[in-house]
């Protein structure tokens, strides 16, 4: 019995061991964010509500003998109520800086949009509408699980350039009556450059994209462009961005899918000064919809204005006041979902 004791404690040992000398390099990140929000719709009754967000990142890598390096993550995130997204990517980055994501890869196109300043904190109004329009200039890119996604070393062809290429397959799922993206491929480049004490940065992408449905098709898939500047001067940084293209909105009901044609553009400017971050962002988009294989002929438009203050009060610990206002039309008619809204809370990151 003590010889068994003995193998079985020796097993677990090297197991231990093993494992330990297996293991990949993680590393985590997270955040808790709580406030409180207040919301005044153009119609109804003012609300209040409290918000209590968290999400926990966990990120997973290590380098093969030959130097590439195998890296992936996951995200477990807490708002209302748990879900788990681990929808990420598994990353091979080569020796010469290029790297290729297999599954869940993406779509180029949305990999160089260039971030834009906006409000920080959570308000925003809420409510269900048929309004359409766009609110990020990528909306017109797309891509299945089954895809993979190249992206270039930097100063690919020329000093600042970056480019990435993404293709995507079907799952090869039965036609149904609920719309579903198909197959897609997506182009997208990012440049840097510098002009006096200012960076410049430049870039965009291409998509396009095969809607598969069981009844009537689009007139046009899935597919468009984005393209966006910003400029950071010391403290300051001023960003715009600009989308057009076609997406749909599917329906579990036959023939009620919805085609849209949009465009949506974006500008923001933030400042740094001391333990002060002020922001301010706008965002207009509109849109034509109408039902699969008839294109709309009335306008929806929803257009908002965003400010915020954020205040460092400790290594990773601010506190935010927020706010929005947004106005939307719906088929060219005025809608009642418009309205403002306050944020006021702190986030803790790690």
């Amino acid at each position: 019995m003590k010889k068994e004791l003995l193998m079985a404690s020796a097993l677990v040992s090297t197991l231990g061991a093993a494992s330990v000398a297996q293991a990949v390099t993680a590393t985590m990140a997270g955040s808790m964010k709580v406030g409180a929000e207040f919301e005044s719709p153009d119609s109804g009754t003012d609300s209040n509500n409290v918000k209590d967000q968290s999400n926990f990142n966990i990120s997973l890598s290590e380098t093969t003998d030959g130097g590439t390096t195998i890296s992936t993550s996951f995200e477990i995130v807490d708002e209302s109520s748990v879900t788990a997204d681990d929808d990420n990517a598994i990353k091979l980055t080569f020796t010469d800086g290029s790297a290729l994501e297999l599954l869940n890869a993406g779509s180029a196109a949305s990999t160089h949009v260039v971030a834009v300043p906006g409000a920080a904190g959570e308000q925003g109004i809420t409510g269900t509408s048929t309004n359409n329009a766009p609110g990020d200039v990528d909306f017109a890119a797309g891509s299945t699980v089954l895809g993979l996604e190249w992206h270039s070393a930097a100063d690919f062809l020329a000093d600042g350039l970056k480019m990435s290429a993404s293709f995507s397959a079907d799952s090869g799922a039965a036609k149904s009556a609920v719309a579903r993206l198909e197959n897609s491929w997506g182009l997208g480049a990012t440049y840097v450059t510098t002009a006096g004490d200012t960076t410049l940065t430049i870039g965009g992408g291409i998509a396009d994209a095969e809607i598969n449905t069981l009844n009537a098709q689009p007139d046009n898939d899935k597919g468009g462009f984005n393209i966006g500047m910003s400029a950071v001067t010391g403290d300051l940084t001023i960003g715009v961005g600009y989308g057009d293209g076609d997406t749909f909105v599917s329906s579990t009901a036959a023939g009620t899918n919805k085609q849209v044609d949009g465009s949506v553009m974006k500008a923001g400017v933030k400042y740094v000064t001391g333990d002060l971050t002020l922001a301010v962002g706008i965002a207009s988009g509109e849109a034509k919809d109408g039902d699969f294989g008839s294109a709309g002929t009335t306008d929806d438009s929803s257009d908002s204005t965003s400010a915020s203050v954020t205040y460092a009060v400790a290594s990773g610990v601010s506190a935010v006041i927020g706010y929005t206002t947004v106005d939307r039309n719906n088929d060219g008619v005025s809608s009642t979902l418009g309205g403002n809204a306050w944020y006021v809370g702190a986030t803790m990151s790690f």
